[in-house]
């Protein structure tokens, strides 16, 4: 049977099962409990007045509109319709009487309401006894057909209380309570306890909400651990101590921290499930190298994969410079990579020869077989897609042993999130920047300064320096970011005669990026200018400036990132962040944040806030809206409740936990693993 326009959209909007649609809950109320007199309204109220239609016509000039006069006993008002319908003109026919709901604005001809939502009544009509619920929606989802459907899901979902006593914290109502009273809130009720969603009704949904979650995490945490890996034992005088050796730097504190914390986790025989978290330039890549260096050592494979092919690269150039001087063969997979030198790097894969292989998201294709993979490591996990992430963990599962997995972010984790969408890894933290890093100093320019900046580099290149200039990637229109990006290359090149300007964006061949790259790493080229595919892991000592265009266009921790483009060697190095006008409020507190703050988990916390914890990692969020009404900024206590809660339901009352994760997440569970 062929589904409606309506039941599609349903569908679309993940409202499937009865319990989907009593948790849909409304976006704002109209209230449509009371008649205001038309003598009584004010400009800019939203109101319901009830009137019998005095006059009705249609006006050509100006535009074609239906004009339509209502009268009650204390005063006349205007209805004006720009589109209009002949059943519109049915319903309002001279003589009918309609109850009219809208705002009323100050017309040329009095109080008038334009496009207010209307209805046929019958004098002494009951008024509705609640609030009216308006549900988010879609252009093919009308109201009407929402809320008869909310109402039957209210009706038929099984609401029953699945929590054993004493779990909840005190004072809140019972789900069925909650949710019928938010979907029909009395008159009475303070419209602010609603809106912020304070109300004791919104606290219980946010608590279950945050209950399935907390749990559904901890199983995947438990499940990992009745779960095989292989143990490698941390050798005296073996490959990572050799590594260690050659370096020709010490460790920071905190990197030996983290190695020791890595390695503790590779001797055991569950799988690793650790994310390792450090600021931008804090050394995480060593550190993966000599996780990897563990895992070679003890006869098994290591796969590095990065979001990438600049970043996968650099991480390549850094592998292959510390660990084939020890013997180790390193395999380079990415999508560019075609023909006779692919087919030979799967060979050494499927044979074992290539101990460790760095790669794009090629690494996890059909055709890549690994002889023996004991180790997977992910740079900046968050920016691949759930399904790819899902992906990797399918091919990791391989047989009877599974993988270790470490997971690499540049972008710290606020605590409050750490404990939610993250509360299933365990967290290594690189606190502290490697010596010699001198802090970047970050200025805020109009662009009218532009020429100032423009002889600020050529300062900076005449002392032997280099430069990056980062034009905005603008997902609307990448023609017109490629222009800008030209047009930006273009004025250098003429601003700058006798130095070598390049420029590198997306749309490039790899081949013409490798160069750029290269001869910029070699210090050739004293100005790169670029879209953000230099936002992480690009590693140039020399480079002492970096402009960001358009910087308002940013989200934070972008522009966190790519200042960390610079401030990498001991010279003095400036981030110059330029901004047109006029500033959004959402611009103001980006920019403030980046004046204010090099500390990249300060970075991350006021990210938090000014984003939501929906776009903070708008990767792993993809396909599940885990949170669609806990606020991590505000919600911190009924979180920690939530979690002593799950730890007690999970020990004591599995059941009940499950059935508590089916209802609230559904088949969404998956996505939590990824």
């Amino acid at each position: 049977m062929t589904k409606s326009a309506p039941q599609r959209a349903l569908e679309k909007l993940g409202l499937v099962r009865d319990i989907d649609l009593a948790l849909h809950l409304p976006l704002r109320y109209e209230d449509e409990t009371r008649i205001t007199p038309i003598a009584a309204l004010r400009h800019g109220d939203s109101a319901q007045v009830e009137g019998v239609v005095g006059d009705s016509r249609v006006q050509p000039h100006p535009r074609r509109q239906l004009v339509v006069k209502i009268h009650d006993a204390s005063g006349e008002l205007l209805l004006r319709f720009l589109h209009f319908y002949p059943s519109h003109q049915k319903a309002l026919a001279a003589g009918a009487r309609v109850r009219v709901r809208g705002e009323a604005r100050g017309g040329f001809f009095g109080l008038e309401m334009v496009h207010p939502a209307f209805k046929a009544v019958d004098e002494g009509a009951p008024l509705a006894r609640a609030l009216t619920p308006v549900y988010p929606a879609s252009a093919q989802l009308p109201q009407a057909y929402l809320r008869k459907a909310v109402a039957s899901g209210l009706a038929h979902a099984d609401l029953s209380e699945l929590l054993p006593p004493g779990t909840l914290p005190a004072q809140l109502p019972t789900l069925r309570e909650a949710l019928d009273f938010l979907h029909h809130p009395a008159p009475d009720v303070g419209l602010a306890t609603l809106e912020d969603r304070s109300h004791p009704a919104w606290q219980r949904l946010k608590f279950d909400e945050l209950l399935a979650q907390q749990l559904s995490q901890l199983k995947a945490k438990q499940e990992r651990a009745r779960q095989r890996a292989p143990a490698f034992a941390l050798r005296p005088g073996g490959l990572q101590e050799k590594l260690l050796a050659a370096l020709p730097f010490a460790l920071t504190e905190a990197q030996r921290r983290v190695v020791e914390e890595i390695a503790l986790d590779l001797g055991r025989e569950t799988p690793m499930h650790r994310l390792l978290q450090g600021d931008v330039g804090s050394g995480k890549t060593v550190v993966a190298a000599l996780a990897a260096a563990i895992a070679i050592e003890a006869g098994w494979q290591c796969a590095l994969m990065a979001p990438t092919e600049i970043l996968a690269e650099q991480h390549l150039r850094k592998l292959v410079g510390w660990l084939a001087p020890l013997g180790i063969t390193v395999a380079w997979l990415t999508g560019s990579r075609k023909g006779k030198a692919r087919t030979q790097m799967l060979a050494q894969v499927a044979s074992g020869e290539a101990a460790l292989v760095v790669g794009t998201h090629a690494v996890i294709q059909q055709q890549v077989e690994f002889a023996k993979l004991g180790l997977a490591i992910v740079d900046e996990q968050h920016r691949f897609g759930v399904a790819q992430r899902l992906a990797l963990r399918s091919k990791l599962q391989d047989g009877p042993l599974e993988p270790h997995t470490l997971m690499m972010s540049a972008t710290p984790i606020p605590r409050t999130l750490a404990m939610t969408l993250f509360a299933d890894l365990d967290i290594s933290t690189i606190d502290a920047l490697p010596p010699g890093r001198t802090p970047v100093v970050t200025k805020l320019f109009a662009d009218s300064k532009r020429d100032a900046v423009i002889a600020r580099i050529r300062d900076e290149v005449a002392a032997g320096r280099q430069v990056y200039w980062v034009c905005p990637l603008i997902e609307e229109s990448e023609t017109l970011d490629l222009q800008n990006a030209t047009a930006t290359h273009q004025q250098l090149c003429e601003a700058l005669p006798g130095r070598m300007v390049g420029l590198l964006h997306g749309r490039m061949a790899a081949a013409e990026k490798a160069a750029a790259m290269s001869l910029f790493s070699g210090g050739q080229m004293g100005v790169l200018v670029s879209t953000t595919v230099i936002e992480v892991g690009v590693d140039v000592p020399n480079a002492s400036l970096m402009v960001i265009e358009h910087a308002e266009r940013f989200g934070l921790s972008q522009l966190h990132q790519l200042r960390g483009r610079v401030g990498r060697g001991a010279v003095a190095s400036v981030c110059v962040l330029l901004y047109t006008t006029p500033l959004s409020q959402t611009a103001k507190s980006r920019l403030k944040a980046m004046i204010e703050t090099n500390d990249g988990f300060e970075i991350a916390r006021r990210d938090l806030e000014i984003r939501g914890p929906g776009e903070f990692f708008g990767a792993r969020q993809s396909g599940a809206p885990l949170l669609r009404f806990a606020d991590l900024a505000e919600d911190g206590l009924l979180l920690r409740q939530a979690r002593a809660a799950a730890e007690t339901l999970l020990a004591q009352h599995p059941q009940a936990a499950e059935r508590h994760v089916a209802r609230w997440l559904g088949a969404k569970t998956d996505y939590l693993k990824a």
